[in-house]
């Protein structure tokens, strides 16, 4: 009996230890994968920022264009609409 208890504390310990440093070895190539990268990401950079660039340049140009077309569709509706608001509040 005495003997099994001590061969599974010995296997908990073991699998322990293995768990360990599979987990530190993952870490440690984690690590070296994120270095070993590192140049790649540090060229992609400047492109990325070109990217974002135009995409709110070109946001920023939908979003005016939209205001040019509604605002004076907007007045237009105003003077013709008016008079019946007039008339309306008249009655």
């Amino acid at each position: 009996m005495e003997i099994l208890l001590i061969a599974f504390i010995g296997l908990v310990v073991v699998g322990t230890l293995f768990l360990g440093a599979v987990a530190l070895v993952w870490t440690i190539a984690k690590a070296a994968f994120c270095v070993a990268l590192l140049p790649l990401k540090l060229l992609f950079l400047p492109i990325l920022a070109v990217v974002v660039i135009v995409k709110v340049a070109v946001v920023i140009a939908v979003v005016s264009a939209v205001a040019a077309v509604l605002i004076p569709l907007a007045v237009v509706l105003a003077l013709l609409l008016a008079p019946f608001a007039i008339l309306a509040a008249l009655t």
